[in-house]
């Protein structure tokens, strides 16, 4: 049963539980207060001490959002790494936050999640501002949807065909064509197990 909570400590509960719903990283103390319109952090971090003492919430450490337990309520936790391009190669961006994933869309191995950017891959029903849940692996079979870097420096999202000789990296869009490399210019770091989408 879930601990009895003030009214305060049930609306900070209840926003970091839409915030996990949404798919959006956790937040900072900082921009917690900002969201729930607090002016003294201190009364909010009593606030979240209330919320990890009722086990609802971990407790908060250093450079790491406002997490909820692990529990009915909390989805599992994966590192949110930026953006990645479904159009022509873009460089990576690393953005150290966390993002709340069901554990359906996770993979066996260790996932993380990008944001994609650009509209190759629409044909896929993954469309720009979408986040994919991405399984950690250098290999991948031929037709599977991968995080492929390129020369080392720049990541695309596209559907992968390995020949001998030659890496095609597919777009799933008809006016874009496949983009071919050397193998050795391209590197497998994950495959596609999950799509998240926010219609708000």
């Amino acid at each position: 049963m879930k601990p009895a909570l003030t009214r305060r400590q049930q609306e900070v509960y209840d926003f970091l539980r839409e915030q996990a719903a949404d798919l959006h990283p956790s937040p900072s103390l900082e921009e917690l207060c900002r969201a729930m319109d607090l002016n003294s952090r201190g009364s909010l971090h009593k606030h979240i001490r209330a919320l990890v003492e009722a086990g609802l919430v971990e407790p908060m450490s250093r450079g790491r959002g406002i997490r909820l337990a692990a529990g009915a309520d909390a989805p599992g936790h994966l590192p949110f790494l930026g953006y990645i391009a479904a159009g022509r190669p873009i460089e990576a961006v690393v953005d150290p936050r966390e993002v709340e994933i069901p554990a359906w869309l996770r993979g066996a191995r260790p996932c993380y999640v990008l944001e994609v950017r650009g509209e190759s891959m629409v044909d896929e029903g993954i469309l720009d501002g979408d986040r994919v849940v991405v399984e950690s692996r250098d290999h991948a079979r031929n037709g599977e949807i991968v995080v492929a870097l390129v020369d080392d420096r720049e990541a695309t999202l596209k559907r992968i065909e390995q020949r001998p000789g030659k890496t095609v990296l597919h777009p799933a869009n008809a006016a874009m064509a496949p983009l071919e490399f050397a193998p050795e210019r391209v590197a497998v770091q994950g495959v596609v197990t999950g799509l998240l989408r926010s219609y708000r």
